[in-house]
């Protein structure tokens, strides 16, 4: 009888790269459902994530649970399930722009997401940060967020129609390293450390 062996291929979720044989992954939850492998050298940018790491604490409060698998329109016609207070009252969003109403549902899916637990932190270390919103062309609706403070800065891309929406694009410790198109300061974080974009009421 011949024995043959089974391998099952598994690659870091942040890296893509195929992980060898016998190495050892950890295990991370980018959106408090599923679990993914992430190989030791990634372990540090899947927790700057905002990834759960398998085994630690994971809070029920951000956990999106997929709630934003429909669009914002849809949620309006069809009502959320109330997981996250949005950042517009139901009035003021019908009476938005479309390009308005892109910068509300990144900030309402940003707020969803555990990335929310970094940028608070630094917030509470070194006070309020600029706050920029910005979409992008294309039919993606693919929006950059930026926040920044004088010493660093972190910029997340928000695609709302994917399974991941959220995913840190790049952080840096300089401000003249943010390309001048997202440096229109255009929202806040309140009082809860919720992004708020800054819309017409």
């Amino acid at each position: 009888m011949r024995v043959t062996k089974v391998s099952v291929r598994r690659t870091c979720a942040v890296c893509e790269r195929t992980l060898l044989q016998g190495e050892h992954a950890y295990r991370f939850s980018p959106d408090g459902v599923e679990f993914v492998d992430v190989c030791p050298l990634c372990q540090e940018v899947a927790l700057d994530y905002g990834w759960a790491r398998e085994g630690g604490p994971m809070s029920p409060v951000l956990t999106p649970r997929g709630r934003r698998r429909r669009s914002r329109w849809a949620q309006l016609l069809g009502g959320g399930n109330g997981e996250t207070k949005p950042v517009v009252p139901e009035p003021v969003l019908r009476r938005l722009s479309e390009s308005e109403a892109a910068l509300v549902e990144a900030a309402d899916l940003f707020n969803a997401s555990l990335f929310t637990r970094t940028v608070q932190g630094v917030a509470r270390a070194l006070g309020s940060p600029l706050v920029s919103i910005v979409p992008l062309s294309g039919v993606t609706g693919e929006v950059v967020l930026t926040f920044a403070w004088e010493i660093t800065w972190y910029q997340y891309r928000i695609v709302p129609e994917a399974p991941q929406p959220v995913r840190l694009e790049e952080r840096g410790s300089d401000l003249s390293e943010i390309e001048a198109a997202f440096t229109s300061w255009n929202a806040q974080l309140d009082e809860s450390g919720r992004v708020v974009p800054d819309v017409a009421r």
